[in-house]
């Protein structure tokens, strides 16, 4: 996942499945002041309010105009996915994490790699959230697949994200880009499980299997009986979806004003030319990805640029996912849940060829 360095989440909000409650969202800042939202949440309403009133146009300065134009343009065109993710966050924080933790399992193999890969897709956190989980899964026994399988799912793909995508490069994009990604993540979760059993990367010592007693379906039966859908309780949900997206509006918001200032200094001929379907726009395109650091909320719009403006859906593809493996936050985090270094340091070995292979392949067609 391309790499937030704001740790956005304390270990603390990580409870064991053993306590069975609803952890704190991801994205809660606490009492600090987030600078960074309120920042570029001003910069954009001004602009915005400023192209209303035509003020750009009266101005004349082209790049200025044009930053104006391309904030005023993104934001109307993703505001029904930022409305929709903030109810589908509410919606997912009513769900205990443990429920998912558990329905995981442990168990090594496709069976095991499928539901890594269907939690991570699932869950709707950001970058450190999903490290965390991930280190928790780990530590709880599941295999070094799942685990894989689990982070390289989940750096865009969560519900919030993918309705914003949606509106920025369509249904069809879209999913296809789920569908690589999850394919992706199995075969990586089955590579790391096949190379954990030659003994070239060494096993979990925690792992086990599930209580006996544990069932799924039940388990979340229990949860929809005990829901509440009265008024109150959907306000209440609706306003937990608004706290708890703050650590993604700020990285979407951020990554607006990033696309917009790329459309102000950068031609479009210069940008499809550095970054367009060849081999020089994907290399260059993987470059930045590694050195940006700029989590998977703020990637999203220049993802979707690179696929509607340089027309290289492979690029856009590999920007989204080539920081899972180049992340010095990710590696560092599997090194230390790992304890090792071989663990880690295989991550980008396994998963930079698969997203070049089908990158390249995509920007063909």
């Amino acid at each position: 996942m391309t790499g937030e360095k704001n740790h956005c989440c304390d270990e603390d909000n990580v409870k064991d499945a053993e306590n069975h409650t609803h952890t704190p969202s991801c994205y809660d800042t606490g009492n600090k002041t987030d600078w960074l939202l309120r920042i570029c949440g001003s910069v954009i309403l001004l602009t915005y309010i400023a192209v209303l009133l035509n003020l750009p146009g009266q101005i004349n300065i082209g790049a200025v105009t044009l930053f104006a134009q391309s904030v005023f343009e993104l934001i109307n065109t993703m505001w029904v996915g930022i409305v929709l993710g903030i109810i589908m966050i509410g919606l997912l924080a009513q769900i205990p994490r443990e429920l998912v933790m558990s329905a995981l399992g442990t168990r090594s193999g496709v069976s095991g790699i499928l539901r890594a890969t269907a939690a991570g897709v699932l869950l709707d956190l950001c970058s450190h959230g999903i490290l965390m989980v991930g280190s928790k899964l780990y530590e709880r026994g599941a295999s070094l697949g799942q685990v894989m399988a689990f982070l390289i799912s989940s750096p865009w793909n969560s519900f919030s994200l993918t309705l914003v995508l949606i509106t920025l490069i369509g249904w069809g994009w879209t999913l296809a880009f789920i569908i690589l990604s999850m394919l992706i993540a199995v075969i990586s979760g089955l590579l790391f499980d096949y190379l954990v059993g030659r003994k070239i990367l060494p096993a979990n010592q925690a792992s086990r299997d599930l209580p006996s007693d544990f069932r799924f379906w039940p388990a979340v039966r229990n949860e929809l009986g005990n829901a509440s859908y009265k008024p109150g309780s959907l306000l209440r949900l609706l306003i937990t979806g608004i706290k708890d997206s703050r650590m993604v509006m700020r990285w979407i918001f951020f990554g607006v004003i990033l696309a917009a200032l790329i459309r102000a200094v950068m031609p479009l001929d210069l940008f499809e030319t550095y970054f367009g379907p060849t081999l020089v726009g994907l290399t260059l395109t993987v470059v930045v990805a590694t050195i940006m650091e700029v989590c998977s909320e703020g990637s999203t719009p220049i993802a979707a640029d690179l696929l509607t403006r340089a027309n290289a859906p492979g690029n856009s593809f590999a920007f989204l996912m080539t920081g899972v493996s180049t992340d010095y936050t990710e590696v560092m985090v599997l090194k230390e849940t790992t304890s090792s270094w071989r663990i880690a340091l295989f991550l980008p070995l396994v998963t930079v060829p698969q997203v070049l292979t089908i990158a390249y392949l995509m920007n063909q067609f």
